[in-house]
């Protein structure tokens, strides 16, 4: 910012009543009842000094000082100083109505870009609004009502239908949807179940849940991501870190060019009041507000409207970064799909589907495995009745076998039965070509019938690819899985580039030679098993980083729930930050070329040359605040 001022981490009062803002309209107020009294001739012109001087005074109070104080105790002059001795040099020459003028007009727009830059970076925390002052909670059997903000670990709360949950737990008793949109940005209320979590500042939507906690307030999911975002929004980004170098450099050389202006020429015997004033208007043209303002706001809106959508970028740079993406490269299993698997087809060779299901849940209920998992969950959804077997046995690698009924069956691969039925041959390998895993049921020496799995795409996929293509992104999936498997669900979602078979460190490579072609390349995974590749990428994107510590940590942006087209979203947010970024710095520079010859060949007035110069500052800040309407 051109002049940074403290800033409350809540801004809930009015634009006009903002410290800064509140005293340049006092002294603004000042200045045309001065005017006027001047004008009309019953205000004494020493009168008239007097009340400019103090017009300026309140005007100025808080960026004078901070120039001021930016110049003793960090020996660097700032554009505050340029201005500041603008406003000097015009008293000293008699200019008085000149100088007020200055710094009403500078004041009120450095108040107003203020009180805009600090909203824009609190709006964030207002999310901690959405969070109850008060739960509910369950101590010595006793329902008592407390401060959110007193609740302890392992405290039981009760979260009643339409309200707000305080913080952080697991459900322990109950179950109803919620509405996590204000963590995740997901409208689509989620189903909870006993065991599962809860988070702060989420809607409890029909259910009475009994919440036990596993975070503290300060320490919930909700803070911790508002937390983020305002750490992220001080991050600076290339292209700000450039600028401010530059302004650092170039300030003073525009206080030395203006005092050379003011003292070289009359040495030659031309006019000192002339040039003088010629190099007050100078400083003031030549001050860099708005470059200096061409990226932060931008920035900070950009971060702080995919915080509140559920999208935690993690600094300026990665924003930046995000902009340039030219390829997205993504892990398959937990990433495009949801890493649990699902039945997808049942087939009995005597026509009878539940009674294959049944037989295969009964023996893969004795079992931890992923696929017997999918089967037995199946099971379930169709109201299947499952018994006891006995003689369970795990074939390790193979399958499993039990008695049904009287009768050994088997459940697993191919390979278990000494007899293979030709009909259920060839559909088992239609649904190996869809990327399935078959499963087949049977007694020793004959088939019964077979299972297809496959683990579940995640919702949206489709469109979250079709959303990328659309913004010229090209997509790759790096994926362990087999070649048939990945190329199956890669047709399906519309992925053409495909590497499978890969370890992490393949993944790895991959992404380093994809950084040789593309200036840009984003990785996205889990955060966990993917860490190398995420880490070398150019952005690395984390999925689904609610509760998760490690996901938040190893990425540059992580998505807060499961929704895989807020990627496009977000690579749409750095595309449009960095292009209204550079918007802004050629505007600016346009601005500086035009202002200074202005200012040296006499064609501008000191108050002309303070309205055009914030004039284009409000208009790079007004351009770079654009970045959060991104839809």
């Amino acid at each position: 910012m051109c002049n940074t001022t403290e800033e409350n981490n809540s801004v809930d009062y009015k634009w006009y009543t903002y410290p800064q803002m509140r005293n340049a309209l006092i002294s603004g107020g000042i200045i045309g009842i001065t005017l006027v009294l001047a004008k009309i001739g019953i205000l004494p012109e020493f009168i008239s000094i007097i009340m400019y001087v103090v017009a300026a005074g309140i005007g100025g109070f808080y960026w004078m000082r901070e120039g001021l104080e930016e110049f003793i105790h960090e020996k660097e002059i700032g554009i505050e100083i340029l201005m500041f001795a603008a406003a000097i040099g015009s008293g000293i020459l008699g200019l008085w109505e000149e100088a007020a003028l200055l710094v009403f007009i500078y004041g009120a727009a450095e108040g107003l870009e203020g009180y805009t830059f600090a909203k824009t970076r609190a709006s964030i925390r207002k999310l901690l609004d959405l969070a109850p002052k008060e739960a509910r909670v369950v101590r010595h059997g006793i329902e008592t009502i407390i401060l959110a903000t007193e609740l302890e670990l392992n405290d039981i709360f009760i979260v009643r239908p339409s309200q707000s949950i305080p913080t952080d737990g697991v459900i322990i008793e109950g179950e109803s949807s919620v509405n996590e949109a204000p963590v995740t940005g997901e409208s689509l209320p989620v189903e909870k179940l006993k065991g599962m979590k809860v988070y702060a500042a989420t809607i409890n939507q029909e259910g009475l849940l009994k919440v036990k906690v596993t975070a503290v307030f300060a320490n919930n999911t909700l803070s911790k991501m508002v937390h983020m975002v305002e750490e992220a929004q001080e991050k600076k980004g290339k292209s700000q870190v450039f600028i401010e170098k530059f302004g650092k450099r170039y300030s003073p050389i525009v206080l030395v060019s203006g005092l050379a202006l003011m003292i070289i020429p009359p040495l030659f015997g031309l006019s000192f009041p002339f040039w003088a004033e010629r190099a007050i208007v100078f400083l003031v043209a030549a001050a860099p507000c708005a470059l200096v303002m061409s990226t932060p706001v931008a920035i900070s809106a950009g971060i702080g409207v995919a915080g509140k959508n559920g999208v935690l970028i993690k600094g300026g740079r990665h924003l930046e970064n995000l902009g340039k993406i030219k390829v997205v490269a993504f892990d398959k299993t937990g990433t495009l799909t949801l890493g649990r698997p699902i039945v997808t087809d049942i087939v009995s060779i005597n026509g009878d589907d539940k009674d294959i299901l049944k037989l295969a849940a009964n023996i893969e209920q004795h079992s931890e495995h992923p696929l017997a998992k999918a089967v037995v969950a199946k099971a379930k959804e169709l109201n299947i009745k499952l018994r006891d077997v006995t003689d369970f046995k795990s074939l390790t690698g193979a399958g499993a076998i039990a008695t049904i009924e009287g009768r050994k069956i088997k459940v697993g691969k191919e390979e278990l039965f000494e007899s293979i039925d030709q009909e259920l041959h060839i559909k088992s390998d239609k649904f190996l070509k869809e990327g399935k895993t078959v499963i087949y049921i049977g007694t020793d020496k004959k088939m019964l019938g077979a299972i297809a799995i496959r683990d579940e795409i995640r919702p949206n996929v489709v469109q979250a690819i079709k959303d990328l293509h659309n913004l010229g992104v090209k997509v790759f999936m790096l994926t362990g899985d087999n070649e048939i498997t990945a190329q199956a669900i890669a047709k399906e979602i519309g992925i053409h580039e495909v590497k499978a078979g890969l370890k992490p460190e393949d993944k790895l490579t991959i992404i380093n030679e994809l950084k040789k072609k593309y200036l840009g390349v984003a990785m996205v995974g889990d955060g966990i098993n993917d860490t190398p590749a995420l880490a070398a990428a150019h952005v690395g994107i984390a999925m689904g980083a609610v509760g998760t510590d490690a996901a938040i940590e190893a990425a540059d942006v992580a998505l807060m729930g499961d929704d895989i087209t807020k990627i496009a979203y977000a690579i749409e947010l750095g595309q449009k930050s960095r292009s209204i970024s550079q918007q802004n710095i050629v505007f600016s520079l346009l601005q500086l070329a035009v202002l200074i010859p202005s200012a040296l060949i006499g064609i501008m007035t000191i108050t002309i040359a303070v309205v055009v110069h914030e004039t284009g500052e409000l208009l790079a800040i007004a351009n770079g605040l654009r970045v959060a309407k991104t839809k």
